[in-house]
């Protein structure tokens, strides 16, 4: 059963192989890119339901020992970051079919794709420093090339900003490693989580906790290192923007989490303090730049900033509701932000342009894309009874147990101005009229249904989430209990009782 583990970083490889070797075969790779990131799906979903019903589930690559080898471990935590990683890597390869931009497929788009998809999975499913930082480097360069793809002048710009910031957290995240392994010996996450506590030194531990604070919170666009995305997410196809904005950011996240719960524990109230500044500061930054846009995607962008503050505040607050909420959090954003930045591509094919300025008469024109637009809008601003209210809900009574006023009410003055924002681009691409008159343009069947396909699915899991988050909250329950009791991470990878 624990070889599963392996199958979420094999099939997305296997479709990378397959489609290097079909590299003049554009239609065999179009359904490659689909059954690889389908089958990397299933197999998340079968360790999902194994791990959730039995607990956290390890292997050893080669069958050397831990920590000596190499460890897959995936938790409740990881198992539903898989989960998600497998889903948005299938709608979004459905919707890349509906797209324009298909000379850019010639050039290595699809091997690519799979390549970003094994990097991700192979972050989630890792159980060791060193190996998180060679599968984020694999998503660095899959990404690095994704974004620059096409060759235009405002993609080489966004992606040389991209990738000049991630070297940095690259080269950071490395320093962090050889201090960390000079300090105890071992890259092994649960062999550290049972050897930093014994070293007697917090402050020291917690000096290079924050080392890796900044390392991830670069790739996960934190204040005051957020400049990067914004730049960037705007720039390629809008296919990949939506995998970006849904899986790379996350990653950052998770990795902070993890390893905020699990090793770098020693002065809690350090880190929380420092936590939630951050959270804070991340969250007001990242509105305000999105209320002064008019640029959609560009607007949108900024919004994944805000969010990410959002999901930052859960581990800020470290209680058990509190985690809960950022689990739930992560699903539901990627949900519904994915849903937005595919809406934004609709509308530039249905009203020829991202520019709010520009465009109009959609709410008649395009009946069907402006409710989805506005299911997806009022969830982000966290309106009941949509998942995003749930999500922000929990976190604002997390911090209002833990007596954290003031970041409870930075955290809902931010849930206004994103109400705000979206109102704009509701009134300005789909209610007022065209400001030259154009009616929206129809698409044709066939781009009608991989557009809106996928679009469909994540409204309907916006819905969903919020009219069934009682579910969804178990398991994020189960994962937070894990994260604040790490035995059974530990158990699963080291043995023992």
């Amino acid at each position: 059963m624990a070889n599963l583990l392996f199958l979420p970083i094999l099939i997305p490889l296997l479709a990378a192989i397959a489609s290097v070797l079909l590299w003049q075969r554009t239609r065999a790779q179009r359904a490659i890119s689909v059954a690889g990131a389908a089958g990397l799906l299933i197999s998340a979903l079968a360790i999902a339901e194994r791990v959730i019903l039995h607990g956290p589930l390890a292997v050893q690559s080669g069958n050397w020992p831990a920590p000596f080898g190499i460890s897959l471990v995936v938790d409740t935590f990881s198992a539903v970051m898989l989960c998600m990683t497998g889903l948005m890597g299938l709608l979004v390869a459905v919707y890349r079919l509906g797209e324009e931009h298909h000379s850019r497929e010639v050039f290595g788009y699809h091997p690519l794709y799979s390549f970003l998809l094994m990097g991700v999975a192979g972050a989630f499913s890792t159980g060791d420093l060193f190996n998180l930082y060679v599968w984020f480097e694999v998503m660095l360069i899959s990404s690095f090339v994704l974004l620059a793809l096409g060759g235009k002048r405002p993609q080489i710009e966004g992606a040389f900003k991209y990738v000049s910031i991630n070297l940095v957290s690259s080269a950071l995240f490395l320093t962090g490693l050889g201090l960390t392994y000079g300090l105890a010996g071992t890259l092994n996450m649960a062999d550290l989580a049972l050897t930093l506590p014994t070293l007697n030194q917090p402050g020291l531990v917690t000096t290079l906790g924050l080392l890796f604070l900044v390392a991830f919170g670069i790739k996960a666009a934190l204040f005051p290192l957020f400049f990067w995305l914004p730049a960037s997410y705007h720039t390629p196809p809008v296919s990949v923007t939506v995998i970006f904005s849904a899986l790379l950011s996350k990653v950052g996240v998770y990795a902070l989490v993890r390893v905020f719960t699990l090793l770098f524990t020693s002065q809690p109230e350090v880190t929380q303090a420092i936590l939630t500044w951050v959270a804070g500061l991340t969250m007001v930054t990242g509105v305000l730049g999105a209320v002064t846009q008019h640029e959609m995607r560009r607007l949108l962008s900024f919004h994944v900033i805000s969010q990410i503050g959002y999901m930052l505040l859960g581990l800020a607050l470290f209680t058990p509701l509190s985690l809960a909420a950022t689990l739930y959090f992560l699903v539901q954003h990627i949900c519904t932000k994915s849903a937005l930045f595919m809406v934004s591509g609709v509308v530039r094919r249905q009203a020829g342009s991202f520019d709010l300025r520009e465009i109009g008469g959609l709410y008649r024109g395009a009946p069907l894309l402006s409710g989805l637009f506005l299911l997806a809008a009022l969830s982000l601003a966290g309106i009941p009874p949509l998942s995003g209210f749930w999500a922000k809900y929990a976190l604002v009574r997390a911090g209002l147990e833990g007596g954290n006023y003031g970041i409870v009410i930075v955290a809902l003055l931010v849930g206004i101005l994103t109400l705000y924002s979206m109102t704009k681009i509701w009134a300005e691409a789909f209610w007022k009229k065209h400001p030259k008159g154009k009616e929206a343009t129809q698409l044709t069947p066939a781009a009608a249904r991989s557009l809106f396909g996928p679009l469909v699915v994540l409204v309907a899991l916006v819905v969903v989430l919020g009219l069934a988050a009682g579910p969804l909250y178990e398991v994020a329950t189960q994962a937070a209990n894990e994260l604040l009791n790490p035995q059974l991470y530990i158990r699963a990878v080291l043995g023992g009782s």
